[in-house]
């Protein structure tokens, strides 16, 4: 007989309405320092996943994230699904950090490239994004995802969709 011990995970997280309702008032580059600087809350999917430390520049972003046995599937890696959310973070993210206030975008698609597999013993994992082209309606971005030896993990590209939002009005 196999004999199992139990893991748990806790984690909280802030009220992603508040964030949301800065994308009419602040830039992007404004909105992800604030976040960073402790201003406004990490929003839930940082928590969830529990990626650490971020970094922003006008069109450069790097998130990192420490594997954990939580990341994993069930062959004993992390989980694809877990790369493309920090690929798709860092890539994301960058392309917010050119938009001016009013100005909101969201993924289009997302192309990955798995090349290594991870591990807890992979090390601190981290991904850096960068807008390759932005014109008025669409952005284009990649991101790289490598590993504490500096190796390449994944790749990815993304498209995303810029649009008008509106400041919230005071009630």
């Amino acid at each position: 007989m196999t004999q199992t011990q139990d893991r748990s995970r806790t984690f909280s997280w802030s009220d992603p309405g508040i964030n949301a309702a800065q994308l009419g008032r602040r830039s992007g580059l404004d909105l992800l320092r604030a976040m960073i600087a402790g201003e406004l809350a990490a929003p839930p999917i940082m928590h969830l996943v529990d990626m650490a430390r971020m970094e922003a520049e006008e069109g450069w972003v790097a998130v990192e994230l420490v594997p954990q046995e939580f990341h994993y599937n069930p062959l004993g890696t992390v989980h694809g699904g877990v790369i493309s959310t920090l690929l798709d973070t860092a890539a994301g993210c960058a392309v917010h950090t050119t938009l001016p206030a009013g100005v909101g975008y969201t993924s289009l698609d997302l192309n990955v490239k798995f090349l290594r597999p991870v591990t807890v013993d992979s090390g601190t994992l981290r991904c850096e994004g960068t807008v390759l082209q932005r014109g008025r309606r669409t952005a284009l971005a990649e991101a790289r995802l490598t590993d504490t030896r500096g190796r390449l993990i994944a790749h990815a590209t993304s498209t995303c969709l810029l649009f008008p939002v509106d400041a919230p009005t005071r009630a």
